[in-house]
């Protein structure tokens, strides 16, 4: 999806009164959702905007909706992890190395340190490094290698 579209398509959402808007073509997929005013911070600072109470549902037929409900299905459920819980801050790829092939950054039972790299998430073409935002011992990695993750979506548990 080229640049020009994607600045139209934000400018659509921005004017209107729909708060998310998700495409998918043959290139690739953007999500684009609207910030709630009421939550706006001073410039560089992060905060996670909530999670939505409830979502209207659209039934569709066919093999896409058959596909998205496998997904859904697929999703693991975390249950209460003990120790600290990395998440995902992105929506995209999660990678344990830095290449195919390579080493993974980190092992379950590998101490890390604040600061140091841990994963990656591929986002638009875009290798993101993901940190660790603590000291500890990796003791779960929850995350599959090639798997698509979500937003706030957890990673890793550091204890």
């Amino acid at each position: 999806m080229d640049l020009r579209k994607l600045k139209t398509l934000v400018d659509l959402v921005s004017e209107s009164n729909i708060s998310e808007l998700e495409i998918t073509e043959a290139e690739g997929k953007v999500r684009i959702v609207k910030a709630d005013p009421s939550l706006a911070r001073p410039a560089g600072t992060w905060v996670p905007a909530p999670a939505p109470l409830a979502a209207p549902v659209m039934a569709s037929v066919g093999p896409q909706a058959t596909a998205a409900a496998a997904a859904q299905a697929a999703m693991p459920t975390i249950a209460a992890e003990t120790g600290h819980v990395v998440r995902s801050p992105m929506v995209g790829t999660f990678y344990r190395a830095s290449a195919p092939g390579a080493k993974p950054l980190v092992e379950v039972g590998q101490a890390v340190k604040e600061g140091d790299p841990i994963c990656i998430i591929e986002a638009m073409k875009i290798m993101n490094e993901i940190d660790a935002d603590k000291d500890g011992t990796v003791t779960k990695v929850l995350a599959e290698n090639g798997q698509a993750v979500e937003f706030d979506q957890p990673l890793l548990v550091i204890e």
